[in-house]
């Protein structure tokens, strides 16, 4: 069983796994980094049309958490805003290709059931998440949403 010692022929501080055939150096930890992203003008997009009250709600929820962050209850109306973008998103992602084509009234309505069952589990779990979030989480995904809805 390999055992940690420090070795003479190394620094000081670097442990180093002792075998019986030879001495192999331990590989510190490293810090994560944040990897460099590519800017998203760069990268393929794909994104849906939504209301004009729905966008106005929008910037409403995301100015509010901007200028009054010592307001309680910005994660419970950031996660009301979630659900609604989920909704809108797969209403045009999903049914509205659906109705195009004309699939029938029992089609349209099976896949409205099991797109409204997605959209019930997508919201609640990102509602755990978000109204457990701080404030400084929250200008996270303020910033992200800001950038999905950038024309």
């Amino acid at each position: 069983m390999p055992t940690t010692t420090s070795s003479s022929t190394k620094a000081a501080d670097t442990p180093v796994a002792k075998t019986a055939k030879e001495s192999i150096p331990i590989a510190a930890k490293k810090p994560r980094t944040v990897k460099a992203k590519a800017s998203t003008s760069t990268q393929p997009s794909l994104r849906f049309y939504y209301s004009e009250a729905l966008r106005e709600k929008t910037d409403t929820v995301l100015s509010a958490l901007d200028t009054r962050p010592s307001e309680p209850g910005h994660g419970e109306a950031i996660a009301d805003l979630v659900t609604e973008l989920i909704d809108a998103g797969m209403d045009y992602y999903f049914l509205k290709p659906l109705k195009q084509a004309e699939v029938g009234f029992v089609g349209e309505q099976s896949a409205r059931l099991g797109i409204s069952g997605a959209v019930k589990l997508l919201s609640s779990v990102s509602r755990k998440f978000l109204t457990r979030m701080d404030h400084a989480q929250l200008l996270v995904v303020a910033k992200h949403l800001r950038t999905l809805a950038a024309p």
